[in-house]
């Protein structure tokens, strides 16, 4: 039978798993919808036992897809969301409705503002290691709100887990958490190997740190570590793996996809690590970048130590909103205009039409611009209250109208893009490749927009799917089919320049945009301050 490894990859929308060779070729992948409550708006939850059971069918889907094989480890990977479970492991409500289902508080939930807030005015030396402020996507804030807001579910909680941990406790029973999610989104100090109790204490959740940090994690393992004995007897009968397959530590969707990405070898490109960007965009977009030695760049994650790739410390900025503001802006609008199954393909080729032989095809938006802070700013702004704008409209509604306007929030985006390699190139980077992945790095207009407004090159990896490869990339670790996490990456991750910055005249365009793009934050703070 073929030996093979698998990677689980759990999104806002859907559980995947795809099925692996040693050498990172897929061989049969499967998906299955999970379910999101969004009421009220801020807040969004899901079920620990909806996904568990898409997990497991969309891995023994992929099973069949492969043919015959040898599983010789799995992965996981998950967003950074908040799942609680009390000392059976059954789920406890983490929802003001009080539904025992809801036991997940979604990474994009907005709810604990006040207490990031507060959390930041303490100054506490960990937030160095955020980027200067803590986001209200975090695990920390979302604690302290549950504290103190559902006082019987942090009584009832045992333990409280990011969701690919809970994945892997799911699979094997073992209760390790993973250095990538402790560090990233709960505070751990990875180049410390340890909690701050000072930090925990100041904040208003000094009970943790007086039982020891149980409920969180007192076992931190590297990403790719084995977990625990591997898949433990009933969750293999679910999942369809032999017991006893080897586990790899957990990663966060995003992390996973720079693993999937960011070491791809380039034809003809021996650039190192700290000149590229791994880009996964897909609901949201998140930017990954590594270097030797930390580098503290302000309103972006980190530095991360030892959470993305090992000995390596990780700089982490973001986009609350990308492949949903680009769906809120196009889709509800493209029903009504008869755009067909295909709304993106259709406007792709409207702009080519629009645009004939210009040489600048981006200067169809020279009088209509966007802010594309819908969903507030997670990098370099660190500021969730910040909100969308849009100025050009006409009184028209049209397709054509509708492509300009996916036209301008494409290149807002591509724009976010820039002023968080921005950031980091101050801060010592020196980036210029952009290697991208997600589901939005299918779509050729947003790679083109990205290198004209960066001034990047855009490579693609050879496997599509290169967060499900980054999950299975752990697996194989775990496994032993590789002996570490680069030495896997070499082996299973590889990569070409799909777009080339044009420069001359679509650069000088897109320096303008640029221009309007942070002169529209400035308005809106402006319009702020007028409002009083």
């Amino acid at each position: 039978m073929q030996p093979v490894v698998i990677g689980v990859d759990v999104g806002t929308g859907s559980a995947r798993a795809g099925v692996f060779d040693l050498l990172g070729h897929r061989l049969g992948s499967a998906v299955q919808p999970i379910r999101m409550w969004q009421e009220p708006a801020d807040h969004c939850e899901q079920s620990s036992a909806d996904i568990w059971q898409s997990v497991c069918l969309a891995t023994r889907a992929a099973l069949a897809t492969a043919g015959p094989v040898d599983v010789r480890g799995i992965g996981f990977d998950a967003t950074c969301s908040l799942v609680v479970v009390d000392a059976a492991g059954a789920p406890v409500t983490a929802s003001a409705s009080g539904d025992p289902a809801r036991d997940v508080i979604v990474w994009m939930d907005h709810r604990a503002l006040a207490q990031a807030e507060r959390i930041n005015a303490t100054g506490s030396d960990v937030l160095r290691y955020l980027g200067g402020r803590i986001s209200l996507e975090m695990q920390t804030p979302k604690l302290l709100w549950l504290r103190e807001n559902l006082p019987d579910t942090w009584r009832r909680a045992a333990a409280f887990f990011d969701l690919p941990d809970f994945l892997t406790w799911r699979a094997t029973g073992a209760d390790s958490r993973s250095l990538c999610s402790t560090v990233c989104k709960w505070t751990y100090l990875g180049h410390e190997g340890q909690w701050d109790p000072a930090y925990f204490r100041a904040i208003g959740l000094g009970d943790l740190a007086d039982e020891g940090f149980a409920r969180i994690g007192t076992t931190v393992l590297p990403m790719g570590a084995p977990v625990g004995a591997g898949v433990r007897g009933a969750a293999a009968a679910a999942l369809g793996v032999p017991a006893g397959t080897p586990v790899g530590t957990s990663a966060i969707d995003a992390h996973a996809g720079g693993i999937g990405t960011i070491g791809a070898t380039l034809p003809g490109q021996a650039a190192p690590l700290e000149r590229r960007l791994a880009l996964i965009a897909g609901t949201s977009s998140c930017h990954m970048a590594v270097s030797a030695a930390p580098r503290f760049v302000p309103g972006v994650w980190g530095p991360y130590f030892s959470a993305m790739l090992p000995g390596l410390w990780l700089n982490e900025g973001g986009q609350s909103a990308t492949g949903s503001l680009l769906d809120h802006v196009v889709l509800r609008r493209a029903r009504g205009l008869a755009l067909g199954a295909s709304p993106y393909e259709a406007l792709n080729a409207r702009l080519g039409e629009l645009a004939g032989t210009a040489p600048v095809p981006a200067a169809l938006t020279r009088g209509l611009h966007v802010l594309p802070y819908f969903h507030g700013n997670r990098s370099p702004r660190a500021d969730a209250t910040l909100r969308g704008m849009v100025s050009g409209l006409a009184l028209t509604d049209t397709a054509d109208d509708l492509a300009l306007l996916y036209l301008a929030t494409v290149q807002a985006i591509a724009c976010g893009t820039r002023h968080i390699i921005e950031a980091c190139n101050a801060a010592g980077y020196g980036l210029d490749t952009i290697v991208a992945c997600g589901g939005l790095a299918k779509n050729p207009l947003v790679l083109r927009e990205h290198a004209d407004a960066t001034g990047c090159a855009v490579a693609l990896p050879e496997e599509p799917d290169a967060v499900l490869l980054g999950a299975a990339v752990l697996g194989a670790v775990a496994g032993g089919v590789h002996p570490t996490i680069p030495a896997a990456m070499a082996a299973m991750t590889r990569a070409a320049i799909a777009v080339e910055p044009r420069g001359g005249a679509a650069a000088d365009y897109h320096a303008a945009k640029y221009a309007v793009f942070r002169r529209m934050y400035d308005d809106q703070m402006a319009y702020r301050a007028l409002m009083g």
